[in-house]
């Protein structure tokens, strides 16, 4: 996910796609665990997907205050 998808979001857009994110994180987890991981670096991905997108969540609550 690029930064410029991420910027036309809304907090509530950001905040559903971030859990999303952090769930498939889990699910993949749970995969790597039990050896059935196929693609190791798709975690590397969505950690940072996940990063930018609390990133920018902290941005608007920021300039909302």
């Amino acid at each position: 996910m690029k930064m410029s998808e991420i910027r036309d979001l809304t907090l509530v857009e950001l905040s559903v796609k971030s859990r999303d994110l952090r769930q498939e994180v889990f699910n993949l987890r749970l995969q790597q665990a039990s050896a059935q991981l196929e693609k190791p670096g798709r975690l590397r991905t969505l950690r940072r997907d996940i990063a930018r997108l609390e990133t920018r969540i902290s941005q608007l609550r920021n300039q909302a205050t």
